[in-house]
């Protein structure tokens, strides 16, 4: 592929992430920021996870982007009561012949939207964590691929809040981002206050099954100099050893953020990484990976004080080249 038709493709791609953008915001007023982030982990073939207090307007988030995406939908409410079954299915007896068939569950399905996944108990928790990291599902001992493409968004209130769980560290290390959901601006509330009433409008389905696929593939095949990924493993060599970390940002960790930092790429309009695409994203795929010492766990901020600090102190480096 020429180097003419790589950017022309990567400017196309760029155009349809800004109209789901757009279609996103006819619905959703909040900061763009965060649906910026989802659409880098839709590309980068990862999940979601949105983390924020009742009443911020996350399962509508969740919901539009997904209506968006043109793509089969189900959406599966987390409660303390939900099983496993719930979730993936299960064979029942049909009694007229005798035989067992699958019920599928709602995980067959191209987005799954997990609203308040951390309502259920662990046990629950755990049907997603093959789904999410293999694309497939095992059921009394079959083995079930899931669509393409598959993409989980799930939302949780803090883990302060009355009758939830926490996620288990494989659980949450199986999200490529994690995104807090705030308060929005006075001017946003006032201008949710005055759309409040109105008949809200229907975003416009804008990519399909397969466009997504497609948009998949071009930022997969986005270029990456050694020099970045370098700067990767720093950054996450950086949270292993700091002194108020127990266990650190792993390999798996470095893989995501540097198919997310490639993915912001995409939305940037460039066909190659630049440390910038490295910061932009570390955060948000890097924090909720680390567990800290037991004085400051389940301590969201300074979880994000050690990622900030490793883009503070962890420079870049170009290597010289021989000519």
């Amino acid at each position: 592929m020429s180097h003419a038709l790589q950017v022309n493709e990567i400017e196309a791609a760029r155009e349809r992430l800004l109209e789901v953008r757009r279609q996103v915001s006819t619905v959703f007023i909040g900061d763009s920021a965060v649906v910026d982030t989802m659409l880098v982990a839709l590309l980068a073939r990862g999940h979601v996870l949105l983390e924020g207090v009742p009443g911020v307007a996350k399962t509508t988030l969740v919901k539009t982007v997904a209506k968006t995406l043109g793509s089969s939908i189900r959406r599966i409410q987390f409660t303390p009561d939900l099983l496993p079954a719930d979730i993936t299915g299960t064979y029942v007896l049909s009694p007229k012949d005798g035989t067992f068939s699958l019920r599928a569950g709602p995980i067959f399905a191209n987005v799954v939207l997990a609203d308040e996944i951390n309502r259920a108990p662990a046990k629950t928790q755990s049907a997603l964590l093959e789904a999410m990291q293999e694309r497939q599902v095992t059921i009394e001992g079959d083995r079930f691929e899931l669509p393409n493409p598959f993409f989980v968004l799930a939302t949780q209130n803090p883990i302060d809040l009355e009758g939830t769980y926490a996620l288990p560290e494989a659980q949450i290390d199986r999200f490529l981002v994690r995104v807090t959901v705030g308060y929005p601006s006075e001017r946003a509330e006032v201008a949710m206050l005055h759309a409040h009433g109105v008949q809200t409008p229907e975003p416009t389905p804008v990519l399909s099954g397969e466009d997504v696929l497609r948009l998949q593939s071009i930022a997969s095949r986005i270029h990456v100099e050694h020099d970045i990924h370098e700067y990767v493993v720093a950054l996450s060599h950086f949270t292993r050893n700091h002194p108020r970390v127990v266990l650190g940002a792993s390999p798996r960790a470095s893989l995501s953020l540097l198919r997310a930092a490639k993915s912001h790429a995409v939305l940037q309009g460039r066909a190659f990484v630049t440390p910038d695409d490295v910061q932009a994203v570390a955060p948000a795929v890097l924090s909720h990976r680390l567990i800290l010492v037991p004085e400051l766990e389940g301590d969201v901020r300074a979880r994000a004080g050690v990622v900030e600090e490793a883009l503070s102190k962890v420079s870049y480096r170009r290597s010289v080249r021989p000519v």
